[in-house]
């Protein structure tokens, strides 16, 4: 069998549909994950996946290419040649998978499934219904299941990537703490004066600190590492960042793709979440997380990119003292887990 899995949002999406991916993957012989651009390279690092097929939805991203732009027929084409038997639509709670379960049929693939609140007509042939209150995991986990495709037995059923490289080169010998200051929305961000606090007073703390950030926030990296931190901004792919967040002790950032990306390593997780998104939801998956930010804030639950509420307080009224002590408490963890 020749399934089809779909996840075309962004790279922690990416990743948190990992757990249904190996799913598939234990009833198909061969499995292809259609992502859009902003989760191609998460889609590269999870196990399961054959063959990845990267395209720019009209439908989805913070700016989505027009339909001609985006070459519908010439998808349907692609989806036709690679003549899958089943195909699994995975989309948030918000999203509704029927733009692609129509692309599909267009393409001719036999079985279709997804969680739909919409009513799907002929589009789909397993319509599964979320169960309230499930994170994004658990969700995926499910519409796979409502399919026949069950995990593996053992299958600790939690984000996971392929092996990741040594980074020592990157990172030096001994211990560290990573802060990743950067989120895709400002929504999501701590302060960047936060941030730079939080890391003198890691250090301060005896903590080694590496601060990590794609290569558009490389002036974000400078300003929170200062003169303390080993400022890594714009030097790690994303199979290199695994490998950094591998070997931490805690991971302390928003919520954003590198938060899952620690999770599916292992790392636990200082979680600097802004609600505006439910944290039940999108919170780092199957790692011990401290939770910080006002989960009641006004903003709860706008979806907004830019923080609707003056001065930010869901996340600025979080101090860089509740960080060291949240870090400190994970540390301890991790160090009682490795010596076990």
């Amino acid at each position: 069998m020749k399934a089809l899995v779909v996840r075309l949002d962004s790279f922690g999406d990416v990743l948190l549909a990992g757990p249904a991916v190996r799913a598939v993957a234990h009833h198909a012989e061969h499995v292809t994950l259609m992502c859009g651009p902003r989760g191609e390279a998460a889609a590269r690092l999870l196990p399961g996946v054959d063959e990845v097929l990267v395209w720019a939805s009209p439908w989805e991203g913070f700016d989505p290419p027009g339909v001609a732009e985006a070459d519908v027929e010439g998808l349907v084409r692609r989806l036709r040649a690679g003549r899958h038997d089943t195909a699994l639509v995975l989309t948030s709670f918000h999203q509704s998978p029927l733009p692609t379960a129509l692309l599909l049929r267009l393409a001719g693939v036999r079985r279709i499934g997804a969680d739909s609140k919409d009513h799907p007509g002929t589009l789909l042939d397993v319509r599964h219904r979320r169960l309230p209150g499930r994170h994004e995991v658990e969700a995926a986990l499910d519409t796979a299941a409502a399919m026949g495709f069950t995990p593996r037995p053992g299958d600790d059923r939690r984000p996971r990537v392929l092996p990741t490289p040594d980074t020592a080169a990157l990172t030096g010998n001994g211990p560290y703490v990573v802060v990743h200051p950067g989120a895709s929305a400002a929504a999501r961000a701590w302060h960047p004066r936060r941030c730079a606090e939080a890391v003198d007073l890691l250090a301060d703390a005896g903590h080694r600190v590496v601060v990590t950030g794609g290569p558009a926030e490389t002036a974000l990296t400078r300003e929170v590492a200062g003169g303390v931190a080993v400022d890594l901004g714009g030097r790690t792919d994303a199979r290199a960042l695994a490998g950094v967040l591998r070997f931490a002790d805690a991971v302390v950032c928003g919520n954003t793709g590198p938060a899952h990306l620690a999770a599916a390593v292992g790392t636990p997780v200082v979680s600097l979440f802004s609600p505006v998104v439910p944290a039940g939801r999108w919170q780092p998956y199957g790692v011990p997380v401290v939770l910080l930010g006002d989960q009641g804030a006004p903003c709860a639950g706008s979806r907004a990119r830019h923080c609707p509420v003056p001065g930010h307080p869901c996340l600025d009224e979080v101090t860089p003292h509740d960080v060291l002590r949240a870090v400190h408490k994970l540390v301890g963890r991790t160090q009682e887990g490795r010596a076990a």
